[in-house]
């Protein structure tokens, strides 16, 4: 039998398959959106090798004629943006951006979250959470992070939902809607450029001083610089925003989870691990290409087979997490993959751990009655695209 992938697009039930695949078939062939073979894989172990092992690659995915999850929305340069980074020498310039630690960002993060909590109550229940906090709170981070003006943010995200579109074949406008967002921070890399050195601000900023300081950045273009912000601000923005609606999802409807957090806030950064593992928003898989023979527990993927890891087969594993159906904020030993692994583990996971800690922490202290306005049979989930996520979530308090 082979399966069509992706499954299920509800990001609030595991879908059925999942249990029966890493039981039965844990390397299981799936046919693609495009109607190309893959290798679906979906136990703890088996993902975890995948993801470590280089000899299963990210940036090759975008080569030519490699069998495809879903039609590049993206050029195939910017599939190894970080690799990019690293051979640019940027790196440095990005981790320091990435630092939740850096000065004044919890305090800016935590004004964000009350000032939208606020207008949530003046406007008054039922409002949409999506539109009206997880999609503004998360563009604002990556706003600040990045040194772009705030008031920007619903021009940045809109470009989103088509980048992360997933498409039978490719089609113009993705190219079109990529490098208008290029353009886009090309002109604010050249606003920081042209301001005084302690006056500049994100990584733009950072930017505008290796231009002038760093001799060995001389050859890097604004081009260059730009699809480094593009990259970040899109994969950042998109994901924080839906692992934070799917994450209040998850406490709506456990809502004594809400009452707990309240009586014992020690547990936010364990609840958030947690509500990681939990989360189902990587919807279609993490695709890596074999560059050579390598065996996968019974299979041997042959170099040049596209070899997908199912996330929510691994992080529901119960041979690595002791009753994985349950929603647990005391789990102790929390290895899951939300953030993937080896050399293409998220470079972001920290500052994304202290995003949701903050405004998980505002939310249940603000609104300790929020629930779910509408039954959760009738949320409108998202197709033919990279994130499971509903179109809106309506909450009353």
């Amino acid at each position: 039998m082979q399966l069509d992938f992706p499954l299920s697009r509800r990001g609030d039930v595991l879908p059925d398959e999942c249990t029966w695949l890493r039981e039965k078939a844990p390397v299981a062939r799936v046919r693609t959106l495009t109607g190309d073979t893959a290798w679906l894989v979906s136990s703890h172990a088996l993902a975890k090798q995948v993801l470590e092992d280089e000899r299963f690659s990210l940036k090759d995915t975008a080569n030519a004629g490699v069998p495809r999850q879903y039609a590049l929305t993206i050029p195939p340069e910017v599939v190894n943006n970080m690799g990019n980074i690293n051979s640019a020498g940027l790196r440095n310039a990005v981790m320091k951006s990435l630092n939740p630690r850096q000065e004044g960002l919890d305090g800016f993060l935590r004004a964000t979250a009350h000032r939208l909590v606020d207008d949530i109550v003046a406007e008054g229940g039922p409002v949409d959470l999506r539109a009206a906090f997880a999609d503004p709170y998360s563009a604002a981070l990556h706003c600040e992070v990045l040194g772009v003006p705030l008031t920007d943010w619903r021009r940045l995200m809109s470009g989103l939902d088509v980048a992360f579109m997933t498409a039978r074949e490719p089609f113009a406008d993705s190219a079109l809607n990529w490098y208008k967002d290029v353009g886009y921070f090309v002109d604010r890399f050249h606003e920081q450029l042209v301001r005084d050195a302690d006056t500049r601000t994100g990584l733009l900023g950072r930017f505008a001083g290796l231009r002038e300081a760093d001799p060995e950045s001389a050859h890097l273009t604004d081009d260059m610089f730009a699809t480094v912000a593009v990259s970040l601000f899109g994969a950042g923005a998109v994901s924080t925003s839906a692992f934070l609606v799917l994450a209040v999802l998850a406490l709506l409807r456990h809502p004594e989870l809400i009452g707990t957090l309240r009586a014992r806030p020690e547990l936010m950064g364990k609840a958030v691990d947690e509500l990681l593992r939990w989360n189902l928003s990587v919807g279609d898989g993490l695709p890596r290409i074999a560059l050579a023979d390598v065996r996968l527990g019974d299979v041997l993927v042959r170099e040049g087979e596209l070899v997908l890891v199912l996330i929510e087969g691994a992080n529901f594993d119960p041979a690595v997490f002791a009753h994985p159906e349950r929603l647990d904020f005391e789990r102790e030993q929390n290895p899951h993959l939300a953030f993937g692994g080896g050399r293409h583990f998220c470079p972001a996971s920290a500052l994304g751990r202290v995003h949701a800690e903050i405004a998980l922490e505002v939310l249940v202290e603000r609104l300790p009655e929020l629930r779910l306005a509408v039954p959760a049979e009738n949320l409108v989930w998202r197709t033919g695209f990279i994130k499971r996520l509903p179109e809106r979530l309506p909450v009353a308090w």
